[in-house]
């Protein structure tokens, strides 16, 4: 069967829609999610905290996880105005927040170097608009520093970055402003919901995507940086 030229695009349409960052139906419910306490293990005195955005935040929770050294990851927003927006509002293009995650690392097991390390190969750098099958500014790729010392080394890994590139690399940094942790059923989402995880990740093309940009370095949170 042969369709009229429009309805490919409507229908491709509708499938990125589907494979979008939000729960189904069939999602675990939202009285059922629990984080760490951010801290519970790390001397307050050698703590430090980390946030990137890099599209749908369940897809950036499991390679800092698999990090030795890292405490919690949280999903959550930043970038915007609005204080405490929900999920719904941001996931609607209703603020100015993208969505990221949160990372509570010891510093001592673990540098902001490695952390970047691990962000960039897990992004796709040269697509400000969104990121892989989840388009809009509230996917938008940032980084977003909490010092100026962070600024100092997420400029650099950006020079980096940039090196390995033709086309420009559309990832902001940013001091931070503001975080804003989403609602519970979000968190460690991976965990909880796997096969609805895994179906999205796979029908997003992130994957696929990544290792097109960073072969073997692609999802490296337990390689060494050379």
């Amino acid at each position: 069967m042969r369709f009229p030229r429009w309805v490919l695009p409507v229908l491709a349409s509708f499938f990125v829609f589907i494979a979008a960052c939000q729960p189904s139906d069939s999602a675990e419910a939202p009285s059922v999610a629990e984080k760490p306490a951010a801290t519970a293990d790390i001397d307050p005195a050698v703590a430090d905290t980390a946030t990137f955005a890099g599209g749908c935040f369940w897809c950036m929770e499991p390679p800092f996880d698999r990090l030795e050294g890292v405490a919690s990851t949280t999903s959550g927003f930043s970038g915007g105005t609005k204080e405490n927006p929900s999920y719904r509002e941001v996931a609607m293009g209703r603020t100015d927040h993208t969505e990221a995650v949160q990372v509570v690392y010891d510093s001592t097991q673990v540098d902001y170097e490695r952390l970047l390390y691990v962000y960039w190969r897990n992004v796709d750098p040269l697509d400000g608009g969104g990121q892989f099958c989840d388009r809009g500014s509230q996917y938008r790729p940032a980084i977003f520093a909490h010092s100026e010392r962070q600024q100092r080394r997420a400029d650099a890994s950006l020079g980096e970055i940039s090196g390995r590139f033709d086309a420009a690399i559309e990832v902001e940094i940013q001091r931070l402003d503001a975080f804003y942790a989403a609602e519970d059923y979000h968190q460690n989402y991976y965990r909880k919901n796997p096969a609805e995880y895994s179906s999205y990740r796979e029908g997003c093309r992130r994957d696929a995507r990544l290792t097109e940009l960073w072969g073997e370095e692609a999802n490296a949170p337990l390689k060494k940086a050379s």
